[in-house]
């Protein structure tokens, strides 16, 4: 087969997109990287082959702006590095598909829960899986139920990276921040805080596009790290902090069986088609999850660094025909993140 040409969306920003380029760009095989992004300043256009400027997910050109890009790019694969994207194509996973294109990604209905935390706590809940007592709020009335502290407000849908995410110990604040979120959000949630900083994992769970289990990866966060919280403040009923993560995720990776295992049937519940990243905190000896994001990660360039590269065994695996090793082995370790810095040209 000529040298796979592999498009990727949403590649600014240090997000999702440009994790695929690092970790494709780790892959053995010479793959034909194509950038797009929403602007002609990105940082992401500076590591591929070639870039095109898409609108945002939210214009009502975008699917077909997308599906021109993929031909005029002759593009064999399709990733999503953005959840606006992600959402978007979704609900159009057909018609990309008949042009030609491969999308490995996992079904609608699959993306329709992950998106929506509250949904997710219900299919945990519904299935018999651990997660933090949850509270759906719509009025301020919904506050007045919250009897027990700390919790954490955060928003049903969106709120990547933890964004607009609050901790409340006790009902003043918990009204303070609550009434806020009812101004901006048709709806929120508010979770109990479950465990503590040193037990909060990122758990990656990759399947085949028929369902089949292919492995699992987790990395243990460091999330005290001033990189990698979004909130840190002391705790008011024990010597601890309490702390909310970002979406920098660093620390020690591996296999962590107690944690991958209990990840592995929640993805195979769930229906998952693809990659499925699993946000949890580890309390005595359950995992309890309060986030599925249903894509692939943020964490996707460290996974490829120890043999663990998920675009890379899809397109392997569906494009080149390769036999995927379950299971297959992979280096355990700690990962590292810093800054660094690209000089862009105007364009």
């Amino acid at each position: 087969m000529d040298q796979i040409r592999v498009m990727i969306t949403g590649i600014g920003g240090g997000g999702n997109g440009e994790q695929l380029i690092k970790a494709l760009k780790l892959s053995q095989n010479p793959y034909y990287l194509i950038g797009a992004d929403i602007t002609p300043v990105s940082r992401g256009f500076s590591f591929v082959h070639d870039k095109y400027v898409l609108p945002p997910a939210s214009d009502p050109n975008y699917v077909e702006s997308l599906v021109e890009v993929c031909k005029k790019a002759k593009a064999d694969v399709l990733f999503t590095g953005s959840e606006p994207e992600l959402k978007r194509v979704s609900d159009v996973q057909d018609q990309i598909r008949n042009e030609g294109i491969f999308l490995p990604m996992n079904p609608k209905s699959v993306i329709d829960i992950c998106m929506d935390k509250s949904k997710t706590m219900d299919f945990l809940q519904s299935n018999g899986f651990s997660f933090p007592k949850t509270k759906t709020v719509t009025k301020q009335e919904d506050l007045r139920e919250i009897t027990t502290f700390p919790v954490v407000l955060k928003p049903s849908i969106g709120g990547g990276g933890s964004a607009n995410t609050f901790i409340a110990q006790d009902q003043k604040e918990l009204e303070l921040f609550g009434n806020w979120m009812l101004n901006i959000y048709p709806r929120f949630i508010i979770q109990e805080y479950v465990g503590n900083a040193d037990c909060e994992y990122t758990v990656g769970v990759l399947s085949d596009m028929e369902g089949v289990l292919i492995n699992s990866i987790a990395v243990k966060k460091n999330i005290l790290s001033a990189l990698s919280n979004r909130l840190k403040i002391r705790s008011r009923y024990s010597d601890e902090l309490l702390v909310i993560s970002n979406g920098i995720s660093q620390g020690q990776i591996g296999r962590f069986p107690e944690v991958t295992s209990q990840c592995e049937v929640i993805a195979q519940k769930i229906g998952s088609r693809s990659a499925v990243n699993i946000q949890l905190r580890f309390v005595d000896g359950k995992c309890f999850v309060f986030e599925i994001n249903p894509r692939y990660s943020g964490t996707s360039s460290f996974r490829a660094m120890v043999g663990y590269n998920e675009p890379d065994i899809m397109i392997r695996k569906y494009l080149l025909h390769e036999t995927i090793e379950p299971h297959f082995p992979y280096k355990e370790g700690y990962i590292m993140r810093g800054l660094d810095e690209t000089f862009v040209e105007l364009p």
